[in-house]
């Protein structure tokens, strides 16, 4: 009976133990993800997608929405339309400073 009892014990303790050391263990810090990292601005050329003056917003053909400056004189754009914008990143918004035809 001793002969049973020993290993058995034995094990309970050693899988108590470990997970101790489990629910101790903490992942390390996730890396911020890479397009927060760009820093200055940046220049993109594309077709325009969709084009709302009144929410001074423009979308290109990737699917991200540029927002333009209260100022911003709309130079004749239309979907279809290829266009360079100089943009920068502000957190999670994409503000553009320029946008030109061609």
């Amino acid at each position: 009976m001793r002969k049973i009892i020993v290993p058995v014990v034995l094990a309970f303790v050693a899988g108590t133990s470990g997970m101790a050391f489990a629910a101790n263990y903490s992942a390390p810090a996730a890396k911020p993800a890479a397009a927060a990292t760009i820093a200055g601005p940046q220049t993109i050329s594309s077709t325009v997608k969709a084009f709302d003056l009144k929410s001074h917003t423009l979308t290109l053909a990737n699917g991200i929405a540029y927002k333009l400056p209260a100022t911003f004189k709309d130079p004749g754009l239309k979907t279809g339309s290829k266009v360079t914008v100089k943009w920068q990143q502000n957190g999670t918004e994409y503000d553009a400073s320029s946008v030109t035809l061609g």
